[in-house]
């Protein structure tokens, strides 16, 4: 065998590995994508505060069950009105930690290596902030028509730990017209029993498309 059929060899043995790579890497992202598309708008029907189903607020992909719960104050895109609230609440899991490094790119270790984080001021791995604020957009997916985020101020107040059950509360301040609303936003870890993060945000509720 010649000097030059060894490398052409070598060469193909790297492409090969490298496009098992890149399809290994893809896959993973497509699942992780899947899992927080599916955090954020579930298809199926949930419990309101007064017992009735209702219908999650925005149409999805299909997902598997998990133990969410959210009340609301109120059904229909006409009858919203100052002080009308919702609140979701999950349990942020391993897998949505790692999934969310995935996708955001975030693989700061204090959120995946448990050896590294024990060593920090939180003597711990915790969720990613933005992970943890996201349970607001959860939140407001719920009020019923088609809500458009426009603006979203936040402070961080506590750490949320790995699998701890986080509570996102939304209420309505203040109507701004032309469909706009302006909103206090928090965010609860039940598990400590006490407030992670607070803000405000400004939304835009449309009617959902015939």
């Amino acid at each position: 065998m010649s000097h030059q059929d060894t490398g052409g060899n070598n060469f193909a043995a790297m492409t090969n590995a490298w496009t098992t790579m890149t399809q290994n890497f893809l896959q993973g992202a497509t699942a992780a994508n899947r899992a927080a598309v599916s955090a954020m708008f579930p298809v199926d029907s949930r419990t309101a505060s007064n017992g009735d189903s209702v219908p999650a607020s925005i149409p999805s992909i299909d997902h598997s069950e998990l133990e969410w719960s959210f009340d609301r104050t109120v059904d229909d895109p006409a009858d919203i009105d100052v002080g009308d609230t919702v609140t979701f609440e999950k349990r942020l899991s391993e897998e949505d930690v790692r999934a969310f490094a995935r996708i955001s790119g975030d693989t700061n270790r204090l959120h995946l290596d448990d050896e590294f984080a024990s060593q920090t001021r939180f003597g711990e791995r915790i969720a990613h902030g933005t992970l943890v604020s996201g349970l607001i957009s959860a939140a407001l997916a719920r009020l019923p028509g088609l809500t458009i985020y426009l603006s979203q101020d936040l402070e961080f107040s506590a750490p949320v730990g790995i699998d701890d059950r986080v509570s996102a509360r939304v209420e309505i301040v203040e109507s701004l017209g032309n469909a706009q609303y302006r909103l206090e936003t928090t965010v609860r870890n039940e598990d400590d029993d006490e407030q992670v993060i607070d803000g405000e945000a400004v939304v835009l509720i449309d009617d959902h498309p015939e």
